[in-house]
């Protein structure tokens, strides 16, 4: 059998609800960070020369991003890229591409090298972003799309990215739940927002009128908790978000991790390594519960992913794909959710590629993910049935000293603006 044929068995493959409908995906529907085919992998797109950061742009600045990704395979194929505008909810909007950028709105994925000397065969392209010779004109929202030059409707992947104005300044901190309870087990995001005296735009700063404003904030990568911060009142002479339940986030706990940049020997949380049929395959050591163990510091990704390989010196190529075996011994499996391992190794999607089986013989909930060699940091969130959001108390814990990332995104649009301005962003 050929490599492609065991690549595309273990894989689980899923289909676009749009592809379903009939319905374009790019419209009506909020749209997120996606891949739309098993054979697209290690997707990602950051500030060039900012690893691991959201991809989040200054307008007017010669900021450019760095995209990459692979597909499995030997034959090198012709992919393109559009940018899309959207409003505050990450909907595409119906700004037209003249409004929002200046050059062209779609082009070429110019740069791509195979892998070299590794079992698993793929092609790794890259572009930076904006194109040369092209400027994004407004704040706000954008969608990345990739897709085959010969089949724009034939999608790869999706990934979204932000411009911000800074016409306004925020100010944010993280304490102690206002009410005073759960105050072991729960953080407090606390926001306001008010003239940036520094702000020398062509865009004419903002209205303090709270009526105009969406105050967003989103935990570490995670989609599911992301929400909108309701208004408190005026604070200063600026806008207040404070000391209300939507600004109480779960702490959770210290990401779990792995290295599989050594395929030779095992490294940490890694039980064993080793080739069959030509493949790897890695063995994590078995998961357990942290609900009820005591809190302590580490330094991991926050759920983060890094390309790395110990003994080779061009990662991005001499990396190679190891199917990585995740074990939760469990006596009797839950009845009332789902375990989902979340992170940027699986989108941090709450999804079936991210959800773990339950297995009657090992008593145990499984997952297979084949992954590029590096670190990565992930954690098990519990969902229950007919919920849409993870809970982290069921097998991580919940404490107030874990240090996660927050990200503050506060976007403004008037009776007479067409488009959701992004005017201040803020990571804490």
């Amino acid at each position: 059998m050929s490599k492609a044929g065991r690549w595309s068995r273990p894989l689980r493959w899923w289909v676009p609800l749009w592809l379903l409908t009939g319905v374009s995906p790019l419209w009506s529907q909020v749209v997120t960070d996606s891949n739309w085919r098993a054979d697209v992998k290690t997707v990602t797109l950051y500030k060039n020369g900012v690893e691991l950061e959201a991809p989040v742009l200054s307008l007017g600045s010669t900021d450019r991003m760095l995209l990459r990704f692979d597909v499995l395979g030997t034959e090198p194929d012709n992919y393109r890229y559009r940018v899309r505008h959207c409003d505050s909810q990450w909907r595409v909007d119906d700004m037209e591409p003249y409004e929002y950028i200046n050059g062209f709105d779609e082009g070429p994925i110019e740069n791509y090298n195979p892998s070299f000397t590794t079992l698993t065969d793929y092609i790794n392209y890259y572009q930076y972003l904006p194109a040369q010779n092209s400027q994004l004109l407004l704040s706000g929202n954008y969608l990345l799309t990739v897709f085959p030059q010969d089949n724009p409707d034939s999608i790869l992947f999706t990934r979204r990215f932000c411009v911000v104005e800074g016409s306004l300044k925020v100010e944010a901190s993280v304490g102690v739940p206002y009410d005073n309870a759960s105050v072991l087990q729960r953080r407090e995001v606390d926001v306001t927002v008010g003239e940036n005296p520094e702000y020398r735009g062509m865009l004419f700063p903002p209205s303090l009128n709270p009526a105009y404003f969406h105050v967003q904030v989103c935990q570490n990568g995670r989609q599911d908790t992301r929400r909108e911060l309701p208004f408190s009142g005026y604070d200063r002479g600026m806008l207040g978000y404070r000391h209300r339940q939507e600004n109480l986030f779960d702490g959770g706990n210290n990401f779990r991790y792995f290295d599989i940049s050594n395929i030779r020997t095992a490294m940490y949380n890694v039980v064993s390594i080793e080739e069959y049929g030509g493949e790897w395959f890695a063995m994590l050591r078995p998961l357990e519960s942290r609900a009820d163990k005591s809190f302590y510091t580490e330094q991991t990704l926050n759920g983060g992913m890094k390309v790395n390989v110990w003994d080779r010196t061009q990662k991005q190529t001499e990396a190679d794909y190891v199917y990585v075996n995740f074990l939760l011994p469990m006596r009797t499996p839950f009845l009332d959710g789902n375990i989902h391992v979340v992170g940027d190794l699986t989108q941090w999607h709450l999804d079936d590629h991210s959800r773990m089986e339950y297995s009657p013989e090992r008593k145990a909930y499984t997952l297979r993910l084949l992954l590029k060699q590096g670190y990565y940091a992930y954690q098990l969130l519990f969902v229950p049935v007919g919920s849409h959001e993870g809970l982290t108390s069921v097998l991580e814990g919940d404490h107030y000293e874990t240090p996660n990332n927050y990200y503050v995104y506060v976007y403004y649009r008037s009776p007479s603006d067409r488009y959701d301005r992004l005017v201040a962003y803020k990571r804490l």
